[in-house]
């Protein structure tokens, strides 16, 4: 990048800072801060161990320093600002969840555009909720774009805040899907029938939640789609499954026709053909309803994370705090373009050029000296694809 690029983009991230008032996070004074300034040459310099105290008022900061990058640690310290972890004293620290669309296994680098990596990636987000909603139960979450690629999701309850690394390590496990047992999931019981002298047990899946109704949703679908088959169709879907031959495929075929209403109250154990297809299931969801969260970010109990409000150095776009009831309808290349970007035009050299689908509108940007809208350009430039041009 050229210096007359980072000095461009240093005045206007300033201008932007002047006119956004940023709310810091809970317990801000016990927390790390750190940022990126607009350093010249390929390698980023990481300015850290500061404490707020340090930085002062966090807008006055911002301004004069208009960093490429800002955040605050997910720990909170008696000395947040000493030069060592260990001299800062760790205290607790925030649950941190981090999905970024790089690292999404179905999306394709190099073939899928920004805007599809960021659908994709707000699926992801959805199931992440859903872990931590209904499996969890956490209620102190905030929600954040994170003005590149991917979204937060910081969880702050007190019952957490105090875990240590190897129990982060669990909870990242489960929304994983790392080592699930379908064994784990039957839930065994012992029952006295009528006219037996000894009790048997009922084996049940667990369908009240967890991984068990996500096994046990797929299952079910997949029981109803064989009902609506012809009993050719549906013997041979079933003889697909590796271990399933004839015999088996039509004493499941069987059991779906006659106990539908068995299965769905979770008695997958009443036959061992069906037992042995429910189970299948359990991998499917697995690869279906996993959270890939960047398991690093959630065990690191002294994380540095994005500072919602800022700008992300790499893309233009404001790093922005989503309430839950705003996720559907936000899209973060219209609602993440900073308003001070807007309205006018700067003539810049596109070094790489392509297709660009930024505040609501589809570019084809060609290479070479050219006028583009401001918040376009200051995308291309950030993201190293332009450098300024003399007006």
């Amino acid at each position: 990048m050229e210096e007359r690029t980072r000095a461009y983009l240093r005045g206007r991230f300033r201008d932007y800072y002047r006119r956004t008032e940023l709310t810091p996070p809970p317990a801000a004074n016990e927390r790390e801060w750190g940022y990126i300034p607009w350093t010249e040459g390929p390698d980023t310099t990481m300015v850290r161990h500061r404490s707020l105290l340090e930085l002062g008022n966090l807008t006055d900061f911002l301004v004069r320093k208009r960093p490429r990058h800002v955040y605050f640690s997910a720990g909170r310290f008696r000395d947040p600002g000493a030069g060592s972890m260990n001299e800062k004293d760790w205290q607790s620290a925030d649950l941190v969840f981090d999905l970024d669309a790089d690292h999404l296994p179905n999306v394709t680098l190099g073939e899928d555009s920004y805007a599809e990596m960021l659908a994709t990636c707000k699926d992801a987000l959805l199931r992440l909720l859903d872990f931590l909603e209904d499996d969890f139960a956490f209620e102190e979450m905030e929600i954040v774009f994170s003005g590149g690629r991917g979204y937060h999701v910081h969880v702050r309850d007190d019952d957490i805040r105090h875990l240590e690394r190897e129990h982060r390590r669990e909870i990242v496990d489960y929304v994983r899907g790392i080592g699930l047992d379908f064994e784990e999931l039957i839930e065994t019981e012992t029952v006295a029938g009528i006219g037996r002298k000894t009790p048997t047990e009922r084996r049940t899946l667990q369908i009240e939640g967890g991984w068990g109704r996500r096994t046990h949703d797929h299952f079910m679908a997949f029981v109803d789609g064989l009902l609506e088959m012809d009993e050719a169709d549906a013997l041979d879907r079933l003889q697909e499954f590796d271990g399933i031959g004839e015999g088996k495929a039509q004493a499941t075929l069987n059991a779906a026709r006659n106990n539908r209403e068995g299965l769905e109250a979770g008695n997958v154990t009443v036959h061992t053909a069906v037992a042995q297809l429910a189970e299948r299931f359990a991998s499917k969801a697995v690869e279906r309803d996993n959270a890939p969260i960047d398991e690093p970010v959630t065990t690191d109990t002294n994380r540095l994370i994005r500072l919602p409000g800022s700008l992300h150095g790499g893309s233009g776009l404001k790093t922005v705090r989503l309430e839950r009831d705003e996720l559907g309808d936000f899209d973060p290349l219209v609602d993440a373009v900073p308003e001070t970007f807007e309205g006018q035009e700067i003539t810049v050299d596109v070094t790489d050029g392509g297709e660009v689908e930024l505040g609501g509108d589809s570019f084809t940007v060609p290479e070479g000296d050219q006028s583009l809208p401001e918040h376009v350009a200051v995308f291309l430039m950030t993201r190293g694809r332009a450098e300024k041009e003399k007006e």
